[in-house]
């Protein structure tokens, strides 16, 4: 089967339309508690390599649901003002998900540059997967 649209042309595009938030910046933000950290990792990466501190599990595959006051499945934690930091591993679908909830009319919005693995290749803290998290 041949694609149109290959996942590499779907990112440069995310890319060229989303806030990417530099490490350090995260940081500061994460230490001033000025930010909602989204992890949008499956649980199984959550529960191999732990997450940030005090994030929100928002997996991917529920994320517009989550976001989205109309649907049953709506979370709170999404009606605050933000800002709104959305991570994964590697920061590929962080940056997809970033633009589809632009998309959906959410400001205040950005992803993590190099994601989870930058975190933890900086040292930041990280939690255990906790049970209940919002």
């Amino acid at each position: 089967m041949a694609i149109s649209k290959g996942y590499k042309a779907l990112l440069e595009e995310a890319m060229q339309q989303i806030k990417t938030m530099p490490l350090e910046e995260a940081r500061e933000l994460y230490e001033l508690s000025e930010a909602c950290f989204i992890d949008i990792r499956d649980i199984r990466e959550l529960e191999r390599d732990g997450m940030i501190p005090e994030a929100v599990h928002a997996p991917r595959g529920m994320l517009e649901f989550w976001v989205d006051p109309d649907s049953p499945y709506y979370r709170d934690v999404f009606g605050q003002s933000g800002p709104f930091i959305l991570y994964c591993q590697s920061a590929w679908r962080s940056a997809l998900a970033t633009l589809t909830l632009q998309q959906m009319g959410m400001e205040n919005v950005c992803h993590l540059e190099g994601g989870f693995k930058n975190w933890m290749g900086a040292g930041l803290p990280i939690a255990e997967k906790r049970a209940v998290n919002h």
